[in-house]
């Protein structure tokens, strides 16, 4: 199965030249399988060059790549899950949709708020049963 391009929003199109994938052998369980097919799959996308991606939503999607963003600003996700080249390259290219998804969405601007004045009293009750409870705990005096 080839696909040609990866659709990510209305506004944004991952061209196929700018994802470049490269195959190796699994790890893990698989059998004879294992040794013989390069069913992992690992792929490259220059994100940081990408002319498809608006500069806000490649600084969004740098924080939330960590580990997997490289140096010269390229994303490099793997996936050896199944047995199935075929499979692991939907899933891998599945995985960078999601994350490319998030990375549109700008965060939430978070609205800053006062505690009541009832939950500040029962903290401050919460705090003195508490301390109570450890005064109590002391050594009894024999008297």
């Amino acid at each position: 199965m080839f696909i040609a391009m990866l659709y990510i929003t209305d506004a944004i199109t991952i061209q196929d030249w700018e994802l470049t994938e490269s195959f190796m052998r699994a790890s893990g369980p698989g059998g004879q399988n294992v040794n013989k097919v390069s069913s992992a799959v690992e792929l490259r996308f220059e994100a940081a060059s990408s002319p498809s991606l608006p500069l806000p939503v490649k600084n969004r999607l740098r924080r939330l790549a960590g580990r997997r963003w490289t140096n010269d600003g390229a994303l490099v996700l793997q996936c050896d899950e199944t047995r199935s080249q075929a499979r692991n390259r939907e899933l891998v290219r599945e995985r960078l949709k999601e994350l490319i998804e998030k990375a549109v969405t700008p965060p939430k601007r978070r609205i800053a708020t006062r505690p009541t004045l009832g939950s500040k009293k029962r903290r401050l009750k919460a705090k003195k049963v508490r301390g109570e409870v450890k005064a109590l705990r002391g050594k009894v005096d024999p008297d």
